[in-house]
């Protein structure tokens, strides 16, 4: 395992979200979906490609609960920007199972 301190851990910005909106990306190599997530009035909606189609659909996906990193740059892939990395943990299996508060909390809201 790699320590790190807390200050290390306090630079990685991770908020509350809901997703607004989500399609198919058959343009990508491995299956994935394009998300878009609210990020509350200070960040807005942040657009991301996910490899989630496991577990859910484009159709599945709207006004659900997530958490995403923000502060790790773009990435492009297959000519769609990618803008924050949408967090989940691996089932048995490797797929990928997204996160979220078990409660309600404001859009944007900072993990600490």
């Amino acid at each position: 395992m790699n320590m790190i301190d807390f200050e290390q851990f306090s630079a990685v910005d991770i908020r509350a979200g809901t997703i607004v909106r989500a399609e198919s990306f058959p343009e990508a190599r491995k299956p994935a979906i394009k998300v878009w997530v609210d990020f509350g009035t200070e960040l807005g909606v942040w657009q991301t490609s996910a490899q989630i189609t496991v577990h859910y659909t484009p159709e599945t996906l709207p006004g659900k609960r997530v958490a995403g990193c923000v502060n790790l740059g773009t990435k492009r892939i297959a000519g769609f920007v990618s803008e924050f990395l949408l967090l989940g943990f691996p089932d048995e299996k490797g797929a990928v199972v997204l996160i979220g508060a078990d409660k309600d909390v404001p859009d944007g809201g900072k993990l600490f």
